[in-house]
């Protein structure tokens, strides 16, 4: 019996110094940005000091934080869209189709994801400038960051190994009943692979909302800057109080984590699935 009450007082120990760490820094965010007073460098509070919202009312409207969380927003939504639709389509030809040269697409798609970005920028803010063929211009432009975005490596690897999982007993049998091409696509082997697409869908989200060099290199006017470019910005402006700046930070995170916990079913079961069948 004691050794069931030592056992369990060890796991609530544990798991209370996990939560700390994890959790700690987050609050410690959170009371900053709630504090009324200036807190001094390196002091620790349990709770707001002063408790207000003058620091999100000063981020939001002095520095003008709801215009670049509106442009993180117009990219973040069309560039997860875009990536989840080309990824899932990609996938699809790579796992259900042969065709000659389909282990070299793959290999040339998965050498991309080895290349930091700083390597291909200067390349990238020139195909943008004077984009081939078309000879028009993507800096200054919403476009501009998201059609970089639009294929990810990760997310087409990722949806073809859930995709060739898929039995192709299923797919006969809907050539069978008359279904077409993308009626298999779209009844037959999206449904089975919707845990895949919610865990794509997060880190897609997560990675175009923390996009810095790509909006950075495309945007050339204040109007146009995203959050985490916005943030760097602010950051080097030695009139804003530390409080605003972490308001802002908090601002910034948000909207990654009500996506994770909107879709947090759907991220578990795609990440279950994979470490169950790979």
């Amino acid at each position: 019996m004691n050794f069931k009450l030592w056992q369990q007082a060890g796991r609530g120990i544990f798991l209370a110094a996990l939560l700390l760490v994890f959790v700690g820094p987050f609050w410690g965010f959170a009371v900053t940005a709630f504090s009324g007073s200036s807190l001094q460098p390196g002091q620790l509070l349990l709770w707001p000091k002063q408790p207000t919202f003058d620091n999100f009312h000063y981020a939001w409207v002095q520095s003008g934080v709801w215009r670049y969380l509106l442009n993180s927003v117009i990219v973040v939504t069309i560039g997860t869209v875009l990536q989840v639709t080309v990824s899932a389509l990609a996938a699809y030809a790579l796992a259900r189709k042969k065709f000659r040269g389909a282990a070299l697409v793959s290999l040339l798609m998965l050498s991309t994801m080895m290349l930091p970005e700083e390597v291909i920028a200067i390349p990238l803010y020139i195909v943008l400038g004077d984009l081939p063929l078309l000879g028009i211009s993507l800096l200054n432009s919403h476009a501009g960051m998201i059609l970089p975005v639009v294929g990810w490596a990760f997310s087409i690897f990722m949806l073809t190994e859930f995709m060739r999982r898929v039995p192709a007993e299923l797919e006969e049998a809907a050539r069978v009943d008359g279904a077409n091409e993308w009626q298999i696509f779209w009844v037959v082997i999206l449904p089975l692979v919707r845990p895949a697409l919610g865990t794509v869908a997060v880190f897609g989200f997560i990675m175009i909302w923390d996009q810095y060099l790509l909006p950075l290199i495309v945007a050339n006017q204040d109007s146009l800057y995203t959050l985490p470019v916005a943030l760097a910005t602010v950051r080097a402006d030695e009139t804003m109080p530390p409080a605003v700046f972490v308001a802002i930070t908090l601002i910034a995170m948000a909207p990654s984590i009500l996506i994770y916990l909107a879709m947090q079913k759907a991220f578990n079961r795609g990440l279950l699935m994979g470490a169950v069948k790979g």
